[in-house]
């Protein structure tokens, strides 16, 4: 049964748990992950610069409980059947979907991703729930050894059993999506979850702080701590907290990582990404430049994901770039709610300063500008997409990670030069590389230093797939069947 909060809608419900201090006035809303010094938790839109809400943080009192709420509820799910938690995250997925056009309005206010854009994803959260309600049970089976006079026993197996209470810090490029991706398969195995989402998407952690219990889970099974990143340590370091699990930037997850190592707690860390985008002689390219725009531009090119460095064979540089540059130059970017527009706001202040930066200091150095180059001269934080070339080692923008979009354009003299530009920088987070030779493709597959190669198409997370990087991309994996066993015991049980 879903424990529904009848007549509420969205917005109500949200208003009701809100504490709104003040509206209309304009602060910077940089990221807590991307930078270290503190900011409000608001509500900002970006495609205007409005703060629309200000919420008071958390304070100790509040945590404590949740905490408290957390462990408690652990000690009563962890005592349920899979086909309970199924029925409830079954519901948790209808809830989604039933609020999709709502909670994703949400979405693009607070973080600026195209409409569409923005439904999907939470109808993509729908799915990732309902396919770890159908698939946890197997999933964490008992794993019995084939042959248990091997170990002088009479029988032997493994069992996974949940851990307890599991921190989540996550980021606002995709305030659902990353969040369900973790809380799904941890609630699905026993776990109970509490939420630091970023600051800058207090709505929609709000919605999540509610969304398991109305589906039927007990009361704080999952919570969202409405808290600074100057209260992250110490939530940590809580004995409640079992493990951690961070999205973010590279010294996010350096301090989260080391704070919980010191603990001795399992960490998991998706941190960025500056992913290659190979195209080769044999490729169609056409379809390699049309599903670039898109790779480089999805989510405002706010993705960890997203192709990045376009790395292209010689032979076909020129023409690749010319319709790359043409494809980029012919996107409507403008107000995201706007269903006509394809390319929003940059979603803080921050992050467009930074982007900006980046750029500068590549045409400082000598860098050609195929295309944009430039913030939007209007209200908010838009930055024109962008296609620079010529790119040098001196400049930032080879080794950093630009997140807003701006495509990278390399040429390469063959396939060994384009797998050392690709495997050049710190990052490992995935790939793309298009090719109609199969050799050419078990090369790539093979060599490319990355947690997942996509031949002949853009990178996508699936539930059904692990996801996850290498090298300061991070390590662990969320989704399939290696996302769920992330966050358990593993117990070996012998009989003699």
């Amino acid at each position: 049964m879903l424990r529904e909060l009848r007549g509420c809608r969205i917005k109500k419900l949200l208003a009701g748990l809100s504490r709104v201090v003040r509206h209309g006035s304009t602060i910077n809303p940089t990221s807590w992950l991307r930078r270290s010094t503190p900011m409000a938790i608001a509500t900002v839109n970006p495609a205007t610069g409005e703060t629309i809400k200000e919420f008071t943080p958390d304070d100790s009192a509040v945590v404590e409980q949740k905490l408290a709420e957390a462990q408690a509820a652990f000690q009563a799910l962890k005592k349920t059947t899979f086909a309970q938690r199924a029925e409830w995250m079954r519901a948790a997925a209808d809830l989604l979907d039933a609020d999709a056009e709502e909670l994703g309005r949400i979405i693009t206010i607070e973080m600026g991703k195209p409409i569409a854009q923005s439904v999907a994803e939470v109808h993509k959260s729908a799915k990732g729930a309902r396919y770890y309600a159908e698939n946890a049970a197997r999933f964490l089976a008992d794993e019995p050894l084939d042959d248990p006079s091997l170990v002088n026993a009479s029988q032997a197996y493994a069992r996974y059993q949940p851990l307890g209470v599991i921190l989540a810090v996550m980021p606002w490029n995709y305030p659902l999506w990353q969040v369900l991706r973790f809380a799904a398969p941890a609630l699905m195995a026993g776990n109970t979850g509490v939420l630091k989402h970023a600051s800058n998407v207090p709505q929609s952690a709000l919605y999540l702080d509610t969304l398991f219990e109305r589906a039927g889970f007990p009361t704080g099974a999952f919570h969202t701590l409405l808290i600074g990143s100057g209260a992250v340590d110490a939530v940590i370091r809580d004995p409640r907290i079992k493990a951690v699990t961070l999205t973010g930037s590279e010294p996010a997850g350096r301090s989260v990582a080391s704070i919980a190592a010191r603990e001795i707690k399992k960490s998991v860390l998706e941190l960025g990404g500056s992913d290659p985008f190979i195209v080769l002689p044999s490729a169609d390219l056409e379809k390699a430049a049309t599903t670039g725009v898109a790779a480089r531009t999805i989510n405002n090119g706010q993705s960890c994901i997203a192709g990045k460095r376009f790395i292209v064979h010689q032979d076909v540089y020129d023409e690749f770039a010319g319709l790359f540059a043409a494809k980029i130059k012919a996107l409507t970017v403008g107000d995201p709610l706007d269903a006509s527009v394809q390319v929003g706001p940059i979603a803080t202040a921050g992050g467009l300063n930074d982007l900006q930066e980046l750029v500068d200091d590549a045409v400082a150095k000598g860098a050609q500008v195929l295309a944009g180059g430039h913030a939007l001269d209007r209200p908010g934080y838009f930055f024109e997409p962008t296609i620079l070339a010529g790119l040098t080692d001196d400049m930032r923008l080879v080794m950093e990670e630009a997140f807003g979009p701006v495509a990278s354009l390399y040429p390469a003299k063959d396939d060994d030069d384009a797998i050392r530009i690709a495997n050049q920088t710190t990052f490992g987070l995935s790939s793309s590389v298009w090719t109609s030779d199969p050799a050419e493709e078990a090369y790539f597959v093979e060599n490319l230093d990355a947690g997942a190669v996509f031949v002949n198409g853009m990178t996508v997370s699936y539930p059904e797939l692990p996801f996850g990087g290498i090298k300061a991309s991070g390590f662990g994996r969320e989704l399939a069947a290696a996302g769920i066993k992330e966050f358990v015991n593993l117990k070996t049980v012998w009989r003699g």
